[in-house]
């Protein structure tokens, strides 16, 4: 396929990253015969789009945003059932299979989501980017003000807030996870992926029976050649904010290997050189925690830990590359998917690859990972034939999540997901299919040329796959009988500039199904995030978009809208948007 406008001018494709200037010179020649031959395909009149190193905000001072309450947004629509359990949001894209899909909402509906009647409600300012999907829970006993339907927002300036989820206010609780430290910026690194600090990137996960919610940040003590960096894991308790367990624990650990950056046949992980790009995960009492890097820079790794949920100590790590180098997990968020099994599914990007040969680089696949005894460990893998070349040419298999379908007696149990190439691969779950250097042939199904290159999660709902690629509309493929229909049957009206994006599925059940997305394309000039809704039977009927300026926060690349019990939440550069049904 050919490159997008959007891979020419984001910093993650940028010719001009650190990564490219230490490539060969044959590397250099085949990816510019690439760009070559996107000129020659119509995309010479790009023009140049600003790197995120120079991404601005107005709001971009640290410390707590003060509440002012917005008096020119209509009265909402409070509904007459309450919240339960079952509108829950507790990680990221809904639940462990990562399908986006909440199947419990009986409010909104394809009738009442339009112009007339839906709209935004309110907003709450925040202190830094929310990179972080918004977590929803229902009645969460606040010590003094009772049980409260709440949303937790996580932001890069190492802050948790709990807001009232019905109504504008104040922040339920606050949490600063900065200890006297700060949070760090893109200027520590010479990236800007993340901007304009790093702090909390991965979208937390929550536990009801324990009443925690788990969070990683990166956090910055001293200045100058003496800072320090450290990577943590917090449980913080969801009525309080309180820190529980002991927290935090620093993460730390390190595998036997000779790859970049080993030391006496081991490989340490360096917390500056890393970041928690993915969501965190919980399943069976493990917390698991995913790393790639800042911009390709220094001898990093992908990394997976693994920490006991009941007392933060950790229980096994894994890394993508030992013997080699890069192989990130970053998946643009996407949180390790988990099947009912246990086991976890991660897709790296571009690095070492020789697992066909009987060793343990994974550059540039889809690995399943669970334990033998005490020990994390890959149990099969999918890596694609030319992955050669996607490593020369930067075209991360990683750059997208992993959608667990799910599966009926007598059907395989298949995982679907694509990557920078826009190749959607389609593998059984229970033999992965390795490398096959003739082709892909050992999969369930490869479909080139239906989507562009994909920097986010594909969703289910009802029989059809939701993609949401770069510079072109979202398109839902049939599923059925194993497969993915060769075609879409359905695509959006309007196409998402880069960095594309990943949608959220509300829905009654098998009725009133509706695909929510945002359109972040311009995030670099801060400019608001806009919220569409679509029908999820027909994708070019759309219900609802929001005002393209002045109706929100800017926003944030990669965010993922949430919706829960009749309101839609997500995160912008200075603020929580939420949406719902309104009286005009």
């Amino acid at each position: 396929m050919g490159f997008s406008c959007a891979y020419l001018h984001t910093r993650e494709d940028a010719i001009t990253s650190d990564r490219r200037a230490k490539r060969t010179v044959s590397q250099f020649a085949a990816f510019a015969a690439a760009l070559i031959l996107a000129a020659l395909a119509g995309l010479a009149g790009c023009s140049r789009r600003h790197s995120e190193a120079s991404e601005k905000s107005p709001n971009s001072a640290p410390g707590a945003a003060a509440f002012i309450p917005d008096k020119t947004v209509p009265s909402p629509v409070y509904a007459s059932v309450p919240a339960t359990p079952a509108d829950d949001v507790l990680t990221y894209h809904n639940n462990l299979a990562r399908t986006g899909v909440n199947p419990h909402e009986t409010i909104l509906t394809p009738e009442n989501v339009n112009a007339g009647s839906f709209g935004k409600l309110f907003s709450d300012p925040v202190d830094g980017f929310v990179y972080a999907q918004p977590l929803y829970l229902a009645g969460v006993e606040i010590p003094g003000k009772g049980p409260r339907n709440v949303v937790y927002v996580a932001t890069e300036s190492d802050t948790v807030y709990a807001f009232d989820a019905d109504k504008a206010g104040p922040p339920l609780w606050r949490k600063s996870l900065l200890a006297g430290g700060t949070a760090p910026t893109g200027q520590d690194f010479a990236c800007g992926q993340i901007v304009p600090r790093v702090g909390i990137t991965s979208t937390p996960v929550a536990d009801l029976a324990t009443k925690t919610i788990y969070v990683e940040d990166m956090v910055k003590h001293g200045h100058g050649e003496h800072a320090t960096y450290a990577q943590q894991l917090h449980a913080l308790d969801l009525g309080t904010g309180a820190e529980k367990l002991g927290g935090p624990e620093t993460i730390a650990g390190s595998v036997p290997g000779k790859g970049a950056g080993s030391k006496n046949g081991k490989i340490a992980f360096d917390a500056f050189l890393h970041m928690d790009r993915p969501g965190l995960a919980l399943s069976r009492g493990v917390i698991y925690i995913a790393f790639g890097s800042h911009c390709d820079l220094g001898d990093y790794h992908g990394w997976v830990f693994a920490y006991g949920a009941q007392h933060l100590r950790m229980r096994g790590v894994w890394n993508a590359t030992p013997n080699g180098s890069q192989g990130a997990i970053w998946e643009t968020g996407d949180a390790p998917a988990v099947d009912s099994e246990g086991n976890l599914y991660v897709m790296t990007g571009n690095g070492t690859f020789d697992a066909n040969s009987g060793q343990s680089d994974y550059g540039d696949s889809v690995v399943k990972l669970g334990w033998r005894g005490n020990t994390l460990r890959a149990f099969d893998y999918f890596t694609p034939y030319d992955q050669e070349k996607l490593n020369e040419q930067d075209l991360d298999l990683g750059s997208g999540g992993l959608l667990l379908l799910p599966h009926a007696a007598g059907q395989l149990p298949l995982a679907a997901g694509a990557g920078k190439s826009g190749v959607i691969y389609v593998m059984n779950r229970n033999n992965l299919g390795h490398f096959n250097a003739q082709g892909d042939s050992q999969i369930v199904q490869r479909i080139s040329g239906q989507i562009s290159g994909s920097f986010s999660t594909p969703a289910y709902w009802n029989g059809r796959v939701y993609f949401g690629p770069v510079s072109q509309p979202i398109k839902a493929f049939a599923f059925s009988h194993d497969r993915l229909s060769g075609e879409p049957i359905s695509q959006t009206p309007d196409q998402f500039d880069y960095p594309g994006a990943t949608p959220s599925i509300s829905s009654n059940g098998n009725r009133n199904g509706i695909v929510w997305a945002l359109d972040t394309s311009n995030y670099v000039s801060g400019r608001p995030a806009v919220l569409h809704a679509y029908d999820a039977a027909n994708l070019s009927r759309e219900l609802y978009k929001s005002p393209s300026s002045g109706a929100g926060g800017p926003g944030v690349k990669f965010s993922v809208p949430t919706v829960a019990h009749g309101h839609v939440y997500f995160g912008t550069q200075h603020s929580l948007e939420v949406y719902g049904l309104v009286k005009r």
